[in-house]
């Protein structure tokens, strides 16, 4: 396992890969920011902002949750459907926006109610969203984007706390990350793809091995000592699969793992070129910073946007709409930085974006 010089982040967004971790400092392919814009976002030229909904206010008759969290974004026709989770004890869960094709938010609902701190989670390719309860027991809710299906706990997945999760099609496995600083790496095998009702979770352990979790729904048996020799990792976070490598970071160490689930090899990363595939690599870093910085395939870093006057809050659930041609992402506790998250503010923001 290698050393990594860390930089500290809580969430990422990509469109192609993922990146999260080890960057150099650099200009980016945007330009410099501009000085804030009336929401207090400074943005590169040829860039705009607007507010879409905002914690306690009603966005086509949706009063929109505290605390937005995770999220991602799913076709719907010409338009698309943004997910947001809500990071509040026990009335968290997930709402969606419903977006026409010019961008108008023509309808918001929910389709995650009565859950508790409901962090991160990830998208399926079935198009379905898994909202991860961040909870000592958490469990992880299939939810239906498109309001059509009530969400469902998918139980066989582990009670513990959940951070994110990522899909692997190509051996239809189901990657799972644990925030707790001596937390551990699974797997979740479905007895049939694209059904998560029943299936074998795995934990990776210190010989490299996958080793079944003899109770996952255990609600008082802790899911990370059920496997005495499973591998450890300091609060991991942020979860993503692409080209054969499940990439995740560890906040307590500030660390991104590579794990190349055709080898079963697991490092941290030094080199952006590592991670392989094309696109755009988007990160929203916490620690003061407030910035959604973007990572060139140079492997410099640079800030794309900065949020002025949000110090006490952190950025989270960044996501392109499926054209690629809008990011969405939401002030967790807004400008007032209230811990119960009562000003959360869900951004988008438009311009040329780069494939």
């Amino acid at each position: 396992m290698l050393p990594s010089t860390p930089l500290r982040a809580s969430a990422v967004v990509a469109v192609g890969t993922l990146w999260q971790g080890t960057a150099r400092a650099g200009a980016g392919p945007y330009g410099p920011l501009l000085p804030p814009n009336g929401d207090g976002l400074a943005l590169p030229e040829g860039f705009t902002s607007r507010i879409v909904a905002r914690s306690g206010r009603k966005v086509a008759g949706l009063k929109w949750h505290a605390a937005p969290a995770g999220g991602a974004c799913f076709p719907d026709g010409d338009g698309w459907i943004y997910v947001s989770n809500s990071k509040v004890p026990l009335l968290g869960g997930a709402s969606a926006l419903c977006f026409g094709a010019n961008g108008t938010v023509i309808e918001a609902y929910r389709v995650l109610p009565g859950t508790t701190l409901n962090s991160a989670g990830g998208a399926t390719p079935w198009n379905t969203w898994l909202s991860c309860e961040e909870t000592e027991s958490g469990r992880v809710f299939e939810c239906d984007p498109y309001g059509e299906r009530a969400a469902r706990p998918r139980l066989a997945m582990g009670r513990f706390r959940h951070q994110a999760v990522a899909c692997d099609p190509e051996r239809q496995v189901v990657y799972l990350t644990e925030d707790e600083p001596d937390g551990c790496f699974y797997r979740f095998r479905p007895r049939d793809w694209a059904d998560l009702t029943e299936g074998a979770l795995e934990v990776l352990t210190t010989g490299g091995a996958w080793r079944a979790v003899p109770h996952p729904a255990a609600p008082v048996e802790p899911t990370r000592f059920q496997v005495p020799d499973a591998l450890r990792f300091d609060g991991a976070g942020g979860c993503h699969y692409a080209d054969g490598i499940c990439s995740f970071t560890t906040r307590g160490d500030g660390r991104v793992w590579s794990y190349s689930a055709g080898t079963g090899r697991l490092e941290t990363v030094r080199d952006v070129d590592h991670l392989s595939g094309s696109g755009r690599r988007f990160v929203a870093q916490d620690g003061g910073s407030m910035e959604i910085s973007v990572i060139t395939r140079a492997g410099e870093v640079a800030p794309f946007a900065r949020l002025e006057g949000h110090g006490h809050s952190e950025p989270a659930g960044p996501a392109f709409s499926p054209d690629g041609a809008r990011l969405y992402f939401s002030s967790q506790r807004g400008r007032t930085g209230a811990r119960a998250g009562t000003d959360g503010h869900t951004f988008e923001v438009t311009g040329p974006f780069r494939a």
